[in-house]
């Protein structure tokens, strides 16, 4: 038990997905895990623990935006033992050639800043995704999705007021903006673990195009696929 996860020692799985909304969490543990079971709901951040095709899994939700994912993944790592965390979440495109309920493979991850930013001082730390797990993942999606390998853009603000910083992003190539995998991937690298972020694309920057919230839901459930079957290939 933590000062922000409630599980007893034992709870939590080796592996675990990481929703950034609760809810999200507890759907994928009812659709996707055998004999889940509720093992944190602390301030409302709930997961659960079950099974995948024999595997024991744990879904957890880690909120939105960086800081609130660095506390979760910190304590899942550090106190629970956790070694492989994927990210399982939404985010927007930022190529024509990307379309609504594409899957987004995070090979790397760029950001204006991360919590960890301090720790590096002049360093630009480059973080970027496990290769085994983008490589299983990608093999996983062969077939079922439409599916995007390359770099996204982490952002520190949903409410983004900076179309110059977008443009030049475009211009680099960035496939996509979310909120959370670059500080997953340097908590992953700090503390030698395996971490992936997949990403469902619900709207679009270029276009405007955006996916009504009731067609979520059944468009994300490839990625969770994808997430599981890469994480025990």
């Amino acid at each position: 038990m933590t000062v922000h996860i409630g599980a007893k020692a034992g709870d939590i799985a080796e592996t675990v997905l990481l929703p950034g909304d609760p809810y999200r969490a507890r759907w994928v543990a009812e659709n996707f895990l055998q004999d889940a079971v509720l093992v944190n709901e602390v301030r409302g951040m709930l997961g659960f623990t079950g099974s995948y095709k024999g595997h024991r899994v744990t879904v957890h939700g880690t909120g939105m935006g960086m800081p609130s994912l660095s506390i979760y993944v910190n304590e899942l790592i550090r106190d629970f033992g956790v070694k492989t965390l994927i990210r399982i979440g939404s985010a927007g495109a930022m190529q024509e050639s990307i379309k609504l309920r594409d899957v987004v493979l995070a090979m790397s991850a760029t950001t204006l800043s991360t919590p960890s930013e301090g720790m590096f001082k002049e360093l630009n730390f480059a973080p970027t995704a496990d290769y085994g797990l983008l490589s299983a993942a990608h093999k996983a999606a062969q077939g079922k999705v439409n599916t995007h390998v390359g770099s996204i853009y982490s952002s520190n603000t949903f409410y983004d007021e900076r179309p110059d910083l977008n443009e030049q992003m475009m211009r680099h190539g960035i496939m996509a903006v979310e909120m959370e995998a670059a500080e997953l991937y340097t908590l992953a690298a700090r503390y030698g673990c395996r971490a992936l972020g997949i990403m469902t694309i619900s709207d679009h920057l270029v276009t405007g195009d955006a996916l009504p919230s009731e067609d979520r839901e059944k468009s994300f459930g490839d990625m969770v696929e994808i997430a599981l079957e890469a994480a025990f290939a």
